[in-house]
Parts: structure tokens; C-alpha cells; sequence
């Protein structure tokens, strides 16, 4: 990338396989596709997955906006041989693959939002965690930062079903194998493993109106929302849903937020397959 920045990803799956790029939550790393290695090889995908900047081994970049979303993305297809990608965003990598359909068309060739966060003026509630990482992000930014890191150190030590309850409901979190939950784990722990600089960012930026609207992007856009998610309400998906030109909502009956991307990137991952094998 430009500017000495830059970005780290990992790769999943076939390696001659179509191209999908997933995108992180936030936080999160690229090692988020450790969650998909076998369902992506399965299903003849290649999975590519960035740490976006400021998580993981990526650069910070603090100045960015959604709007960069696709010049990360870009480096990576670049660097990796692909012209194009279908693009699965989750919980707050949803924003990003968004503003990549909107900002970059020709590089997309479908998107999917799984779990995924809602501009502020379509929000009906944030878990309490989130307002205050989001005030502050827009008050004292280092303190959060520290916190951060510390919750990085903490969840390294700690059992795995630390990490694990934070995107699920109690009974969603009973149903969480002790390999998945020791991946997200892993995933968590990784970005923070340099610096804290990409959440602080981050949070910042869908704390506020966002820089591309949703309006905007016009191309089919298939959002998956688990029923029982308490991070980002099913009414919210809604209303996301609403706002864009081809929105088209599918709600996961039982499922919490992780539950939602478990049980729905390995059957994107068979669609984007049996499309290219079509």
C-alpha cells in the first residue's frame, strides 16, 4: 500500500478456488477464516482474509474513512493474482464490504453482510460495552486503547469462553464447540497482538454517521441476521435492509451474533462455489 502502510492477510481454503473476501469484526484479525478453512476447501473457495488497519500485522491508519474500504481490499486481490471477489462482511466488517460495493463495483462480484453493524441514525440500542468504547473513543482515545490491549492480555490467558461470550446469548454459548470457541479466541487475541490503534479507529467511525450511505449502493445486497443477536438487534437489520436500493434480509431463527456466521459463511462459501463450478 501506499505511504510505507502495510496489510496482512491469510488464506483459506483452495487455493484455485473462487475468490471471497471476508472481512473481520471489530475487533478482529485475518484469523477469523481459521473458522472456514475446511468449509472453504470443501466448497472450492478461496478465502481471503485482511487484517484491516491497525488490527493484527496491518498498519495503523487512523485518518482513514468506510470510504478506503477498497483500497485495502484492493492490495490484497491485487497481491494475490484475483481481479475480482465475492465479499462476506461480518458484524463490523459489514459497514466495510458496503462501502466497498459502493465505493468499488469493479471489484466485487457479490456481497453478503452476516451479523452486520447499522449507521448510528438506524440504531435502536448498543450493548453498554459499545457506548462506552464509543465515548471513549471520541473523548479519551488512549485510555480505550490501553483498555483494549489489557482485554487482549486478559483474553490470551483466560478460557476461551471469555471471548466467546461477549457475541453470544447464554444458550447460544452452550453450543459452541471448545475448537471454535479456541479459534475465536486465537482471532481476538491476534487484534490486539501489536497495537490497539485499528479498534479505536474503528469504533470512531460507525460511532458516527457513516461516510458512505447505504443508499448508495446499488447492487443486491443478501443480509443474514440471527434472531436472538443482542449486539446488533434484528429490528436494526431491518431498517439496514430498508435503506439500501436491493436489500434482501434473511433472519436465522436461534441464532445469536457468532451463531449467525457459523451457521451461515459455510453455506455463502458453497454458493460462491457451486457459482463458479455453474
Amino acid at each position: 500500500m501506499s505511504g510505507d502502510r502495510r496489510v496482512a492477510y491469510a488464506e483459506y481454503g483452495a487455493p484455485d478456488g473462487e475468490p471471497v473476501i471476508l472481512l473481520h469484526g471489530t475487533p478482529g484479525s485475518r484469523l477469523l477464516g481459521a473458522l472456514f478453512d475446511g468449509d472453504a476447501r470443501r466448497r472450492g473457495v478461496r478465502l481471503l482474509v485482511p487484517d484491516r488497519p491497525g488490527y493484527g500485522r496491518s498498519s495503523p491508519w487512523p485518518d482513514r474513512t468506510l470510504a478506503d474500504a477498497g483500497t485495502t481490499v484492493g492490495a490484497v486481490l491485487d497481491d494475490a493474482g484475483v481481479r475480482r471477489a465475492g465479499v462476506v462482511g461480518f458484524s463490523g466488517g459489514g459497514p466495510h464490504a458496503l462501502a466497498l460495493a459502493a465505493t468499488r463495483r469493479d471489484l466485487v462480484d457479490g456481497v453478503d453482510v452476516v451479523a452486520g453493524a447499522v449507521p448510528p441514525s438506524l440504531r435502536s440500542t448498543r450493548p453498554l460495552a459499545v457506548r462506552l468504547a464509543e465515548t471513549l473513543a471520541a473523548t479519551t482515545p488512549r485510555l480505550l486503547a490501553g483498555a483494549a490491549r489489557g482485554g487482549g492480555r486478559v483474553a490470551k490467558r483466560a478460557p476461551a469462553s471469555f471471548v466467546v461470550s461477549q457475541y453470544t446469548t447464554p444458550e447460544g454459548r452452550a453450543a459452541v464447540s471448545d475448537r471454535v470457541a479456541e479459534l475465536a479466541r486465537r482471532e481476538f487475541v491476534e487484534a490486539f497482538a501489536h497495537t490497539a490503534r485499528g479498534f479505536v479507529t474503528e469504533t470512531r467511525l460507525l460511532a458516527q454517521e457513516w461516510t458512505v450511505d447505504p443508499a448508495d449502493v446499488d447492487r443486491r445486497v443478501r443480509l443474514w441476521h440471527g434472531a436472538d443477536d443482542a449486539n446488533v438487534p434484528v429490528a436494526d437489520a431491518r431498517r439496514l435492509a430498508d435503506r439500501l436500493p436491493d436489500g434482501r434480509l434473511t433472519v436465522v431463527d436461534g441464532a445469536d451474533h457468532l451463531g449467525a456466521l457459523l451457521r451461515q459463511v459455510p453455506e455463502l462459501l458453497g454458493r460462491y462455489g457451486s457459482a463458479a463450478e455453474g
